[in-house]
């Protein structure tokens, strides 16, 4: 049984508690905020089956992760239900010690074949992406034409699993902010938290700008003409989204607000790429690879030690630096490698 070590933390005494692992670069949606199809096209260069980490490889790195103190997991993409055996992934995770939760951010179209097996794999909860109710519209932004119902049913066969579920919201101003009190009505009483996200610089392929962005403020006054709002405290520290509840139902919903109302200074996020390395922030240049030195031989205690160099000398704060930078002058890792 791994021992769990003493809290290690930043050098803005952030701790280490959350792993994001990319288990594929590829999705099967082309979505104009994350992998737009004008770059992602047929001769966009995705990662091989042999630079991608193994199974094994990701379970392994995960239990180095937990000795750190990593509590919670997040599998993302691309889309992760491309991942074949992605059960035998979350099995392995599930019997890490030290993990508490185990959770999977999807477009959810495929969830519908899947979610059954990866509860009884130890999956806990999924996070869906789903940014209009329109199907014309939502076709548009996920680059395919798709429309809504195949997400729908995804998130259906989600809860009849018995996986705890959340709504992701992408919110770009004049695109989609119509929709904000639409998709509060429409899942209403479901259970289900939904999310509304500002619209962020990742990568280097989305074309940003300040001027799309529809802020937590606008969204808050939006919400509040229609409803009475109540602030709810954190669940825990580091948690993305700002927390609210509607008087009038009960309904809680959260703010991601990575632009307007930075949370850096909480982030206990390390993300696990695809093709094996190690990134501080989601706005990361650079990562460093494990997939590499494991390959090449190196000793769990090796390994160790390069997380802990990584983490001990990270300083990121991206978002609430991004005043007083160029976003679009500076090269950043594309959303998809590390997920979201």
């Amino acid at each position: 049984m791994e021992k769990i070590q003493s809290l290690l933390t930043d050098t803005l005494q952030r701790p280490l508690r959350d792993l994001r692992i990319s288990v594929t670069d590829r999705c099967n949606f082309r979505c104009t905020y994350c992998m737009p199809k004008e770059v992602f096209d047929k001769n966009y260069p995705f990662l091989n089956k042999s630079q991608l980490l193994t199974n094994n490889e990701i379970v392994r790195l995960s239990k180095l992760f937990a000795q750190l103190g990593v509590k919670k997991i997040r599998i993302t993409g691309g889309e992760p239900l491309l991942r074949k055996n992605l059960n035998e992934i979350i099995s392995g995770l599930s019997r890490i010690n030290g993990i508490e939760d185990i959770a999977l951010t999807t477009n959810g179209t495929l969830l519908p074949k899947k979610a059954k097996e990866l509860k009884k794999a130890g999956l806990k909860r999924v996070t869906v992406s789903l940014d209009s109710l329109d199907n014309e519209r939502f076709g548009s932004i996920n680059g395919q034409g798709i429309g809504v119902g195949p997400v729908l049913a995804g998130i259906q066969a989600a809860e009849e699993a018995g996986l705890e579920v959340k709504i992701n919201m992408m919110v770009k101003k004049s695109v989609n902010d119509d929709e904000i009190i639409k998709m509060i009505e429409h899942f209403s009483g479901s259970g289900h938290v939904l999310r509304f996200i500002e619209f962020m610089d990742v990568g280097n392929s989305n074309d940003w700008s300040l001027r799309q962005v529809f802020a937590k403020k606008d969204i808050l006054d939006l919400i509040k003409r229609h409803f009475t709002v109540e602030v709810l405290d954190q669940h825990y520290f580091g948690e993305v989204a700002t927390r609210f509840r509607i008087k009038e139902t009960g309904d809680e919903f959260g703010i991601i607000s990575s632009i307007s109302d930075a949370f850096c200074s909480s982030c206990t996020r390390a993300r696990l790429s695809a093709d094996g390395s190690i990134y501080t922030c989601l706005f990361a240049s650079q990562g460093t690879s494990l997939r590499n030195p494991m390959r090449n031989g190196e000793s769990d205690e090796m390994l160790l030690d390069r997380i802990k160099e990584v983490w001990l000398h990270r300083s990121d704060q991206y978002s609430e630096e991004r005043k007083n930078i160029q976003p679009a002058k500076k090269r950043k890792i594309e959303m998809s490698y590390i997920g979201g």
